[in-house]
């Protein structure tokens, strides 16, 4: 287990941008798993859903006068 450590602390010397990449990497899938459990305990709930369609009126439709096609 020493040596792995020992590569890993070279390596991040060498070139952090891999040790970083496997860190991010590493983290993704992590926080998959925990973090939905966190924000349940801490009462987060989903926004409501924002409307697709345009809301119809509660009334009667009145039918449009002025502006049909013009008659030849």
């Amino acid at each position: 287990m020493a040596s792995v450590y020992r590569y890993l602390q070279r390596l991040s010397h060498e070139s952090p941008v891999i040790v970083w990449a496997l860190g991010l990497g590493f983290l993704g899938p992590a926080m998959v798993v925990t973090v939905p459990p966190i924000r349940k305990h801490l009462g987060w709930t989903p926004a409501e859903r924002i409307p697709t369609t345009f809301p119809l009126p509660d009334r009667a439709r009145r039918p449009v006068s002025g502006f049909e096609d013009p008659k030849n």
